[in-house]
């Protein structure tokens, strides 16, 4: 979508839904939220995953700043909500009022209703992770109030770019995804403080003490949800050619996958089902040769970071922002296959090269643990969000 179409369809909407934004703004005079925040923290849910846990982590670093937690999106598992707690900060669950498409007039009556609520605030800052919600309230905001944006995958650029005329900072997670930003900005032919309102800044993890593993045979894991884009039965695949050959490698599955295979037809892998215990997370990375990913987008998924930091060797399609991370034979192994039945043949052809050479092995994982350590700063990512929020 253009910016201009963009422009015009938000218009639209916005006259349609009129009548209940404005009860929800009536609401939120006669019923004042009775708790001062200078921060409104936008996310869709707590669901285990890269992209909350980054979400997770900018909570915790404004925990100090009086924030108040959003969640608009029904939860398929939760599992991160305890990293919300733990910070202490106040948190609002609208999923079970506003993600209804039968009664989407509710939607907009709580766009009117917080809107208000933020507005009535001395200078707030309002903050969204990936959260449609987030878009949705901040045409109703105050123009002097300070809005910022998180975008890990540029799937999201067609819908974002009828709210840009209100969003003071677009803060991307990935080179490629601020390119691509600036990118469609060219396309649309707008002006230079549209660019200069894209900022990069890396996600961070902390980076664990080197821990090295005598496994008989390559350990290969797949961590992640069981969603469409992750491909994972291109992954089981792999794994029936591998042990159909015979070779000494085991397959892992950390994650929901069983939404989406039959894990009754590979006893030859081991699932370990969702992990929320980041202790037993920790044995995971320290046993692993290998993360295999098959997406077919990524941002930068969390457990990349960390299986480099681990200096294990990832084995993924070179997808979105990961060939920014991930150099072919330098510090990690690319699949630049896009057919299916391809990718499984490249995969194999990986797999199949680690599992015979422990000394490229060695070297990749050596690499992508020192580009980690350069990359992944908790010390960088703290400042910089904390300028983008002025805090």
């Amino acid at each position: 979508m253009t910016y201009q179409a963009a422009i015009k369809k938000l218009a639209f909407e916005r006259f349609m839904m009129a009548p209940f934004v404005w009860l929800g703004k009536l609401a939120g005079l006669v019923f004042p939220l009775k708790t001062q925040h200078n921060i409104f923290l936008f996310f869709p849910n707590a669901d285990i995953g890269g992209a909350p846990r980054v979400n997770a982590d900018i909570t915790a670093l404004v925990k100090n700043d009086q924030p108040l937690v959003i969640f608009s999106k029904k939860p398929r598992n939760n599992l991160y909500r305890n990293q919300y707690e733990k910070s202490g900060v106040k948190i609002i669950d609208l999923h079970p009022y506003i993600d209804n498409k039968v009664f989407h007039f509710i939607n907009f009556f709580y766009r009117g209703l917080l809107s208000t609520w933020i507005n009535k605030q001395a200078n707030p800052v309002v903050f969204g992770g990936e959260s449609i919600f987030f878009y949705k309230v901040i045409p109703h905001l105050r123009k002097k109030i300070r809005c910022v944006e998180l975008t890990h995958v540029d799937i999201w650029l067609p819908y974002s770019i009828g709210f840009i005329d209100r969003i003071n900072a677009r803060v991307f997670s990935t080179r490629n995804g601020m390119l691509q930003a600036e990118k469609q900005y060219e396309e649309n032919g707008l002006p230079a403080h549209y660019f200069e309102r894209l900022f990069f800044i890396d996600n961070a993890i902390d980076i664990p003490p080197v821990v090295s593993n005598n496994n008989q045979n390559l350990e290969v894991f797949f961590i992640g949800r069981g969603a469409p884009q992750k491909r994972v039965h291109l992954i089981a695949g792999i794994a029936s050619e591998i042990h159909a050959r015979g070779l000494p490698v085991h397959f892992n599955f950390v994650g929901d996958v069983n939404a989406v295979l039959d894990i009754s037809k590979y006893p030859y892998c081991t699932f370990f089902g969702v992990i929320n215990d980041e202790a037993r997370m920790r044995e995971i990375y320290q046993k692993a040769d290998v993360l295999l990913l098959t997406s077919s987008f990524e941002g930068l998924p969390v457990v990349v970071m960390q299986m480099m930091a681990y200096g294990k060797v990832v084995v993924s399609t070179a997808v979105s922002g990961i060939p920014s991370y991930i150099q072919h034979d330098k510090n990690g192994l690319l699949l630049h296959a896009t057919a299916e039945a391809a990718i499984v043949l490249e995969g194999v052809q990986a797999i199949e090269k680690l599992a015979y050479d422990p000394m490229q092995r060695a070297a990749l994982g050596e690499q992508a643990r020192k580009d980690a350590i350069a990359q992944f700063s908790k010390e960088n990512f703290n400042r910089s969000y904390r300028k983008m929020l002025c805090i």
